[in-house]
């Protein structure tokens, strides 16, 4: 029985902070390895302008081709639709019965995850490993948590992380377009795939 982290997300682009979550999750639950899994078209943000599946996820692969114990899932990318994390955690299940899935996500998430397609059957299929990026917002944090266990019976995995690189998807988008550096924030393959491919020149 493997234990895996399954990071999901738009990553659009995928950052540093995505990276150090990622770590962060392997060393303290003790994964034997984290799946980076890019949405193919999550349904809580269909209305907005994102980047092709596969532009997301050849930044993806970019950024983790380094690091054995990260490895790329298209399991939404390939699926037709809206992309949603029940259904997801279903099929991987399917496949892979034995294994053990941590849903890695950060706090924000976890105050939003009451309102996600079947919460219930999210934490009946997984472990919920959250991160908190904001040390002064943690009692607010930890009384989410006890909703979540109380009304979803959620199996839940508080991951301590110090400090988080102070970076967003979108912040990088609007340096972009500023035609700012962003070798700070992303690892530098991802850099220059979004120069060479002009991305977010135009939009943000």
């Amino acid at each position: 029985m493997a234990k895996i982290g399954l990071m999901g997300g738009t990553f659009n682009p995928v950052h540093n902070a995505h990276l150090a979550l990622a770590n962060a999750a392997y060393a303290y639950c003790g994964l034997d390895q984290v799946w980076f899994m890019p949405n193919g078209i999550p349904y809580l943000k269909k209305d907005l302008s994102i980047p092709d599946p596969a532009v997301r996820s050849d930044m993806v692969k970019l950024a983790i081709k380094d690091v054995p114990y990260f490895s790329f899932c298209d399991a939404e990318v390939r699926r037709r639709g809206n992309t949603y994390t029940a259904e997801t955690l279903k099929e991987l299940k399917s496949l892979h019965p034995e294994d053990e899935f941590y849903f890695l996500m950060g706090a924000d998430s976890a105050f939003y995850f009451p309102h996600w397609y079947q919460p219930g059957q999210i934490a009946k299929l997984c472990t919920l490993g959250i991160v908190n990026r904001n040390p002064l917002d943690k009692e607010r944090l930890l009384e989410q948590i006890r909703l979540l266990e109380t009304e979803f019976c959620a199996r839940i995995v508080l991951i301590p992380f110090s400090e988080l690189p102070d970076v967003s998807s979108s912040r990088i988008r609007e340096l972009v377009h500023q035609n700012q550096p962003i070798t700070d924030f992303v690892p530098v393959p991802v850099a220059e795939y979004i120069q060479k491919n002009r991305l977010y020149t135009e939009s943000f």
